[in-house]
């Protein structure tokens, strides 16, 4: 009898320990979905605030975005540029170094960078990095323009 009841006390917590297991994955789906979910919302929030000039609200939405989905290198984008739009060019550099880890030397983020180098008056850095930009994209007229500018400088 002792042992049959240590054995139903040993079953009720191993099925206790698999439906917490269970449930512990059902939990994770749920909050990756709400974070994707928040992700979108601060996304659309950051690039109305970013098209309106309100660059401190930009900010502060995509950085909610990159603490959701820290992966989203749109969201890393939106945030280097919003640093970029608000003269802090050392968070910049972080926000740009983190998407380079990301996504690699792509010419879209590489020509951001270089606007990013434009914008604080390091013409010699612009024009490496926009450089690298034109390589990677030549007939881009947005790049382009940009490597002018910092030609002309």
């Amino acid at each position: 009898m002792a042992r049959n009841a240590k054995r139903l006390v040993a079953a009720a917590i191993l099925a206790t320990a698999i439906s917490g297991c269970q449930t512990a994955n059902i939990d994770t789906a749920m909050t990756a979905s709400f974070q994707a979910d928040r992700s979108d919302e601060q996304l659309a929030l950051a690039e109305k605030h970013f098209a309106q000039g309100s660059y401190g609200l930009a900010e502060k939405s995509y950085r909610k975005a990159v603490e959701a989905t820290p992966k989203d290198g749109t969201a890393w984008l939106g945030l280097a540029a919003s640093y970029d739009q608000l003269g802090r060019f050392d968070l910049s550099d972080r926000a740009y170094a983190q998407l380079i880890k990301l996504e690699g030397r792509r010419a879209s983020i590489l020509n951001n960078q270089g606007y990013s180098y434009l914008l604080r008056g390091d013409l010699v850095k612009a024009r490496r990095v926009l450089s690298e930009a034109k390589s990677l994209a030549p007939s881009s007229t947005i790049i382009e323009g940009n490597w002018q500018l910092a030609a002309a400088g």
